[in-house]
């Protein structure tokens, strides 16, 4: 995918605009220096926990590797904007894991934004052995289609069409299909910087 290679480009053209080695990198940011450099050489397409952490270590907010151009005003998307559009997969966390979320950015050429809203493909996942993630920030989901379930610290949620959850990224979560069938989710991240 176009737009996963775009992102590992622009962290490699961060950390070495910013004099930071891959292994103070990992340091920073605790992550390992095998996992940065695949994710480097578009290797590995991160979840969206490693990638925040990246973010807060080059100094950047997170919409700076999803960034196309620089919309001060407001920003209008179009349902024809997605004709084609693949959408950006993301894995959870390991690398030998399946891309089973496809995030549509709804707002990539705003800039200097504080949050991050996509439409999200959620596929099926035969693997019950979810990896969580946790972060700094929030996050807010609308299932748009299909059912959701949520684990969220110890607890699960399952969320049908029209359902929302807002929560604090920084509690271990994982969000994946529910019921075995394909879902649709609205889902808006924001993490300071």
């Amino acid at each position: 995918m176009k737009t996963n290679k775009i992102i590992g480009e622009k962290i490699r053209k961060f950390r070495e605009l910013k004099n930071i080695s891959v292994d103070e990198m990992a340091e920073r940011s605790g992550l390992n220096a095998e996992q940065i450099s695949r994710i480097e050489s578009n290797e590995d397409f991160p979840s969206l926990a490693p990638l925040i952490k990246i973010a807060r270590t080059l100094g950047v907010r997170l919409g700076t590797f999803l960034d196309d151009q620089q919309e001060l005003g407001p920003v209008i998307h179009r349902q024809q904007d997605d004709i084609g559009d693949e959408g950006i997969g993301f894995t959870n966390n390991a690398a030998t894991n399946r891309k089973y979320m496809s995030y549509h950015a709804l707002s990539h050429d705003k800039s200097g934004r504080h949050m991050e809203p996509f439409l999200i493909d959620v596929q099926p996942s035969k693997d019950a052995d979810f990896t969580f993630s946790s972060h700094e920030g929030e996050e807010f989901i609308y299932v748009v289609e299909g059912a959701v379930e949520i684990n969220y610290g110890k607890n699960t949620y399952l969320l049908d069409c029209g359902d929302s959850i807002y929560y604090d990224s920084i509690v271990a979560h994982h969000v994946h299909a529910g019921n075995d069938l394909p879902a649709k989710i609205l889902g808006v991240i924001y993490t300071p910087y």
